[in-house]
C-alpha cells in the first residue's frame, strides 16, 4: 500500500479528533472495535496507535512516533515523508497494517453520530463563550476556516483560542486543547 491511501488510513486514527475534514479526519471501526460492530473511542484509536507504533519499532523502524503526537504520528506515514519509501519502511508498514482502523483500507467517509454531536457540543459551546455568530458543523462534521471567516470570526483573535480551549470538555476527547491550536494556527 503507498501513496494517498497510506496517508487516508492513518488520518483516521491519528486524526480522529480534529475537528476539520479536510484535515482527514474519518471515523471508521478500529481492530479493538470491529469485533463489537461499533465505532472507535478515542481510547481505543490511542491503544491501537500504540500497538501500531510499537509494531513498526519491533519491526526496524524504531523513531516511528506514537500516537502521543497525532500531527507527528500522521506525518510520518504521509507517502512523501522521509523514508516512508525505505524498503525496511514498507516491510514494517506491510507487517503492522492490520492494527490501523479498517486493517490498514481507506475508510469510509463518514463520522460517527458521538463525533457529529461532539462537534455541534463545541460550536454551541464557542457561541457561549463569546462567538455568537460561530458556525455549527456540517451534517457530515466539516467545519473549517471558510466557514468560520464567513461567519465574521477573525480566528487571530487570542479569546477564540481562548474559548476554544474553555470547550474542548464539552467534545468528551474528540477535540483536543492541541486540535484547537492547530485549527487556529492554519493547520
Amino acid at each position: 500500500m503507498t501513496g494517498p491511501r497510506i496517508g487516508t488510513c492513518v488520518a483516521a486514527l491519528a486524526a480522529s479528533a480534529l475537528l476539520v475534514v479536510g484535515c482527514g479526519s474519518k471515523s471508521t471501526n478500529s481492530p479493538s472495535a470491529s469485533g463489537s460492530g461499533g465505532q472507535a473511542t478515542p481510547v481505543q484509536m490511542q491503544q491501537d496507535g500504540i500497538r501500531f507504533s510499537g509494531c513498526m519499532h519491533s519491526h526496524g523502524v524504531p523513531t516511528f512516533p506514537g500516537p502521543s503526537d497525532p500531527h507527528a504520528f500522521k506525518n510520518a506515514l504521509d507517502p512523501n515523508s522521509p523514508g516512508a519509501q525505505s524498503p525496511t519502511f514498507q516491510s514494517a508498514y506491510t507487517a503492522c497494517r492490520h492494527l490501523l482502523p479498517n486493517g490498514g483500507h481507506a475508510p469510509p467517509d463518514v463520522r460517527s453520530r458521538a463525533q457529529i454531536a461532539a462537534f455541534l457540543a463545541f460550536a454551541r459551546c464557542i457561541r457561549s463563550h463569546g462567538f455568537p455568530s460561530f458556525p455549527d458543523p456540517t451534517n457530515t462534521g466539516e467545519l473549517n476556516h471558510q466557514m468560520v471567516a464567513s461567519a465574521g470570526i477573525n480566528l487571530h483573535q487570542p479569546a477564540v483560542q481562548q474559548a476554544g480551549d474553555a470547550c474542548v470538555t464539552v467534545s468528551h476527547g474528540f477535540i483536543t486543547k492541541a486540535d484547537v491550536a492547530r485549527f487556529v494556527a492554519g493547520n
